[in-house]
């Protein structure tokens, strides 16, 4: 399966896929806009998972001509603005360590290991710069089933951090089907732990309410 649209053939976003790739590094789109392509929805934020260092991205990027914004470098993500459009550029990761709230990350060269990380199967799809679908956990029949659910483990995924309780529901009222109902085994999974929302920031819970009450 491809995906296509106006962000993905953007001429700043082949360069930079162009110049990671010619590099010898992956270059890769993950998450929302590999969705929503795929579900004829507007993309908002191009996000690019690669197999190349923070380091080695920036240089890459600025030998190309782009300006680099290290946004993000303790968790392996750079902002690249490439003929007037942002990419998030992130080092495929792995989790070492979680509390609940922040995780610490090692770097990885598998991409496999950066998707079992994510949260829901539907947010682990990939599709590289000619559009075509990679999809390392069967995460597509569940986004075109509109079925959301956890990657892996349910109750692991949300001991990682706790914010992925709101996001389940959140997720589901946005992409679910509503007369499939809710995946039980997630359900279940956010009651038995719905005590760790009390451990994260006014801030994070706030933002993720408004998301959820804006909801179609």
């Amino acid at each position: 399966m491809k995906i296509a649209g106006d962000w993905i053939s953007h001429p700043g976003t082949q360069a930079l896929c162009k110049a990671l790739t010619q590099a010898g590094h992956q270059a890769l789109f993950v998450g929302g806009c590999v969705r929503n392509a795929l579900l004829d929805v507007a993309v908002a934020d191009i996000d690019i998972a690669t197999d190349a260092r923070p380091e080695i991205v920036t240089d890459i990027a600025q030998s190309a001509g782009f300006r680099v914004i290290p946004t993000g470098l303790d968790h392996g993500t750079v902002t690249v603005l490439a003929q007037g459009v942002a990419h998030e550029v992130t080092t495929f990761r792995h989790d070492v360590e979680t509390d609940g709230r922040h995780a610490t990350v090692a770097y990885t060269n598998d991409v496999g290991q950066d998707a079992a990380r994510r949260d829901f199967t539907m947010n682990a799809l990939y599709a590289d710069r000619t559009g075509h679908v990679i999809d390392p956990l069967g995460g597509l029949a569940d986004l075109l089933a509109r079925r959301l659910r956890f990657v892996g483990d349910a109750e692991a995924r949300i001991r990682e951090d706790y914010l992925r309780i709101l996001r389940f529901f959140r997720f589901h009222a946005v992409y679910g089907d509503p007369d499939g109902g809710i995946d039980a085994e997630g359900l279940a999974a956010c009651a038995a732990h719905i005590d760790g929302i009390a451990s994260l920031s006014r801030e994070r819970i706030g933002a993720e309410m408004r998301k959820l009450l804006s909801a179609r």
